[in-house]
């Protein structure tokens, strides 16, 4: 019996360990989280916008003077896609230093990683940004709308 009471006290010890050096990673991980961005120019290059970890927009740069002959729908249209895959970028990156946590424990199997709802975080659509899948992004779709209008 003892011999068993010392491995349910070893395996509660390496547990505790690993809970502790999980939660050392993870406040190293928001720290570093906490001061990135990301920055993407928009497919037409007339925008360059940076987004941080959160998504907040947090610069917005006009390159070379192309939005001077751009219509105010298609200056819009090139900033919304530029959104929204700077925060696509940074959700991956935010989902790949979080990764790891979301495994079971290599000592202790019994302990599950933290399962994470990404989508439910980031909200829907951010994951599939504009460069990331369709033949035609949103803001394409958006920019064929907006053409379409006719103004009186």
């Amino acid at each position: 019996m003892s011999d068993m009471r010392e491995t349910i006290e070893q395996r509660l010890a390496q547990a505790m360990a690993d809970l502790e050096t999980t939660q050392t990673a993870v406040a190293r991980a928001e720290r570093e989280l906490a001061d990135a961005s990301s920055t993407v120019r928009s497919p037409d290059r007339a925008v360059e916008v940076t987004v941080s970890a959160q998504g907040d927009l947090t610069e917005l740069k006009f390159l070379d003077g192309k939005h001077r002959t751009m219509s105010a729908t298609q200056l819009a249209a090139s900033v919304l896609e530029a959104v929204q895959e700077a925060r696509a970028v940074m959700a991956r990156q935010v989902m790949n230093t979080f990764e790891p946590f979301t495994r079971p424990s290599d000592a202790v199997p019994e302990l599950p990683g933290v399962n994470v709802d990404w989508h439910k975080i980031f909200g829907p659509g951010v994951l599939d940004g504009p460069r990331a899948g369709a033949n035609r992004s949103s803001s394409s779709r958006l920019r064929d709308e907006i053409n379409e209008d006719t103004e009186d």
